[in-house]
């Protein structure tokens, strides 16, 4: 890493880092680049599918987890 580019970033008030780093993002969603996964991740995610196929039916829609969402909020 360029630690001169990070210096001079460390330098910006906190509105323009957060500027820098959405931008950054951006860029590198442009990509479709990711980070690998962690090993922790790919086996929560394989314990997650095989959850799921062992119970496809318990699910949980958009509608109600974006009410459950708003009924949070608004307490």
């Amino acid at each position: 890493m360029n630690t001169r580019l990070l210096d001079e970033a460390r330098q910006l008030n906190v509105e323009d880092q957060l500027e820098l780093v959405e931008a950054l993002w951006d860029e590198i969603a442009k990509h479709n680049a990711a980070p690998p996964l962690t090993a922790a991740q790919k086996t929560e995610l394989d314990r997650r599918v095989v959850d799921h196929e062992a119970h496809p039916d318990d699910v949980v829609s958009w509608d109600e987890v974006m009410a459950s969402a708003r009924d949070r909020i608004q307490r």
